[in-house]
């Protein structure tokens, strides 16, 4: 290699920060680009497509091939015969991981559709191995972090929502992904439980400052006014927010209480 090459040029003018070592830029053809700052130089991730910006197999990705190759049996009445081997799991291991470290560093940047994007295809993957894989060892292998990508997920779903103003939308996310987290089998592995419970409370952490954050309706409005009344013993003030509270409920359908 003739051409000189020496980075240290640009990489003194982004030292090396931990929390903030990734960022967006736009390569030579126009394209964008994820890069991350490590502690001796930079990684470049591909936005589109497998990070690496490599295509196994003439496709987009490993996980797409081994889709292809299953449609392709499912055609031919021989669909039964598939299963993944311990070698085509391992490749999809290792590719599973590129896309884990990208969204993990877009998350890092809020960038909340491309997270959106490579949780889902990642569960995809989860999700195709689980029910294809030929050794049980392979078939389980990837279940332990299923928590953790659900909660990623939600999460960045849910924020998505919130941008918009859509509080209760956001809320809604959350708390299905807080049931359905709940309600994952049991996987025996100390790696799972850590990380069911550290996304359980994750996940109700934020739904509670989304709820604190949500404008109270009009219900919810009287019936603060109506606790406050009570306590402060205004009892004719209460008398009447009681009654509006009843004409609201039941013009509502909401049940008397």
């Amino acid at each position: 290699m003739s051409k000189k090459v020496d980075l240290r040029h640009f990489l003194d003018g982004w030292p090396y920060n931990e929390e903030k070592n990734a960022r967006l830029a736009t390569g030579d053809d126009g394209r964008r680009i994820l890069l991350v700052r490590t502690p001796m130089g930079l990684e470049q991730y591909e936005l589109e497509g497998r990070p690496d910006g490599v295509r196994p197999y003439d496709c987009v990705s490993a996980l797409d091939h081994q889709r292809q190759v299953l449609a392709e049996a499912r055609e031919n009445a021989t669909a039964d015969a598939f299963g993944l081997d311990e070698e085509a799991c391992a490749e999809l291991f290792h590719e599973g991981t590129l896309f884990y470290f990208r969204y993990l560093h877009l998350f890092q940047l809020q960038a909340w559709p491309y997270v959106v994007r490579d949780t889902e295809r990642n569960i995809g993957l989860f999700d195709f191995v689980h029910r294809h894989a030929e050794r049980e060892e392979d078939r389980s292998h990837l279940e332990k972090w299923r928590p953790y990508i659900y909660r990623m997920n939600a999460i960045a779903r849910a924020m998505i929502a919130a941008e918009d103003q859509k509080l209760e939308e956001a809320i809604r996310i959350l708390d299905e992904m807080v049931r359905q987290i709940d309600g994952i089998e049991a996987v025996d592995d100390e790696t799972f439980q850590f990380e069911r419970n550290r996304s359980l409370t994750a996940l109700r952490e934020l739904l509670d400052q989304l709820r604190k954050a949500r404008p109270l309706s009009e219900v919810e409005r009287l019936e603060s006014e109506l606790r406050k009344a009570i306590e402060t013993q205004e009892f004719e003030r209460a008398a009447v927010l009681r009654d509006r509270l009843k004409e609201l409920k039941s013009s509502a359908g909401q049940p008397q209480r």
